[in-house]
């Protein structure tokens, strides 16, 4: 009892910082997380995880996508337990967001040899605004970013102490890669990179070499493993069919190799600066300078992210920002190394204080924007757009869901709304009325330039409704539809609204 209390007190100063962390960490999460209205891809999960948790025969649903299904099982746990379909995906990222800054911890605890860097790495996910952004929903990024990081720690933990028992937890950790988003093969692509720094000294090199290699093919062999439990469904098929929509297939590449790679290296170097910060990325720079020790630590978690960054522009067909946050985590560890270096060689502990201000300002400045004023966030433009000021954001979703829910109270209602698969109305009356018996419910699509008897013929008993997310689509087609506006709500900043419409007989 007197070694636990006097590891206490050795570990006092580690200890308080782990707590707050964990604090911040949660409160920076929770704070305000249902204030950023439904984004589309949101609602398509949501609804997913939905149909997967009440129907055996539905758990591969996201492969009708060809989306891997993990995202989709983890959120059918949690809906057992939060009343919001919604919030229950988001707690998904956010638990997941959790683990990766445990594992950002030990990667550059373990990386670096040093338990402040490790809890300096911890931090800056902390306030990194990439991860404030993703763990606060519900898609798929951060839990592809969580898996990322714990491969990555397991293989430098495999290469310096190769041992089955690493193996296989890498094995089942890589899988759950996999089983999420296919940029989680690069947790196997990469692996080779991690011998870097392997120990080449002469004793037993060949062996230990050799053993390496043995536990990594395991490690692969397990991984595929994992993977191939989506053979049990027949639309296993279908993820290569989407991978083919938003990466070029090999064939095609090599048709326009360079083609779209300076575009496409402006575009995503545009969002990682963003995301990134100036600040934070010339720290990134200067870690390979300021001190020549860990040089070839520093090589690898640089490679870890500039690999598979370069590998998207060259094979991107269809990009989003989101695509990029995995890559970018194993940066953080650089920084906190800098952070580290500097601290222990600047005598005035308050220039050191005040330098790390600034350097962290530009992030903090967009946290601050993330959770009070998401529609004016110093973040990419093409996340502003899709998550809340265009047509692909639910603003307004949740004031119609509280409209519909206080007029189903009162009777029978139908709502029509604009779309089918992917439809963000759509989808979103199934989310919030899917099992309520009293409300009727069907997408409509392609829009047809006269309103279809079946909704004036139930306008004549019941209240029927309209619902749209892109009134611009529907408006150029609906002109003559006898509508009554009921709701309207305007999305951010931007120039699109979510309106509710009564058919009027």
């Amino acid at each position: 009892m007197k070694v636990f209390f006097k590891d206490i007190k050795k570990f006092q100063t580690e200890i308080i910082a782990s707590f707050l962390g964990v604090v911040s960490y949660f409160f920076l999460r929770l704070y305000n997380i249902m204030s950023l209205p439904i984004f589309t891809d949101e609602a398509i999960y949501t609804r997913w995880s939905q149909i997967a948790r009440y129907d055996a025969n539905w758990r591969f649903i996201s492969l009708s996508d060809g989306k891997q299904p993990l995202f989709v099982w983890f959120d059918m746990i949690l809906m057992r337990f939060i009343q919001d379909p919604l919030l229950s995906g988001r707690m998904v990222s956010t638990v997941a967001g959790f683990f990766t800054m445990i594992g950002l911890f030990l990667l550059g605890k373990e990386i670096f040899k040093n338990r402040w860097i490790g809890i300096l790495s911890a931090g800056l996910y902390i306030i990194y605004p990439f991860a404030l952004v993703y763990d606060r929903m519900a898609l798929y990024d951060s839990l592809v970013g969580a898996f990322a990081v714990w491969s990555l720690y397991l293989w430098i933990l495999l290469v310096k102490k190769p041992r089955l028992d690493v193996a296989l937890i890498l094995g089942m950790v890589i899988g759950g890669g996999v089983l999420t988003k296919t940029s989680g093969f690069f947790n196997i692509y990469l692996a080779p990179f991690v011998l870097i720094i392997f120990d080449w000294s002469k004793k037993r090199r060949l062996e230990r070499l050799l053993k390496w290699i043995g536990l990594a093919v395991i490690v692969i062999i397990a991984s595929y493993g994992y993977y191939s439990i989506q053979r049990l469904s027949p639309l296993f098929h279908v993820i290569a069919e989407k991978n083919s929509i938003f990466v070029y297939p090999l064939r095609d590449w090599l048709g326009h190799p360079f083609t779209y790679l300076i575009g496409n290296i402006k575009g995503i170097f545009d969002w990682f600066i963003n995301y990134m910060t100036w600040p934070f990325l010339i720290l990134i720079v200067l870690s390979f300078f300021i001190s020549l020790k860990f040089t070839k630590e520093k090589i690898l978690l640089f490679l870890w992210f500039i690999i598979p960054f370069v590998a998207l522009a060259l094979f991107g067909r269809v990009l989003y920002p989101r695509f990029i946050f995995f890559m970018t985590l194993s940066l953080l560890p650089l920084i906190a190394f800098l952070t580290y270096e500097i601290f222990n060689r600047l005598n005035n502990k308050y220039i050191f204080y005040v330098l790390l201000f600034l350097f962290s300002f530009a992030a903090i400045r967009s946290d601050y924007f993330i959770l009070t004023d998401f529609a004016n966030a110093p973040i990419p433009k093409a996340d502003l757009g899709q998550y809340i000021n265009d047509w692909p954001a639910g603003g307004g979703i949740k004031e119609v869901v509280s409209y519909l829910d206080k007029e189903v109270k009162k009777g029978k209602i139908y709502v029509a709304s604009l779309g089918t698969f992917g439809s963000l109305p759509t989808y979103s009356i199934e989310i919030y009325f899917g099992d309520n018996k009293n409300v009727g419910k069907r997408g409509i699509f392609p829009v047809p330039s006269k309103i279809p008897e079946d909704l004036i013929e139930r306008a004549k008993t019941i209240p029927v409704y309209v619902l749209i997310s892109n009134q611009h689509e529907f408006e150029d087609a609906s002109k003559d539809w006898p509508l009554k506006l009921i709701l309207e709500y305007k999305k951010g900043v931007g120039d699109s609204y979510t309106r509710l419409y009564r058919v009027e007989i």
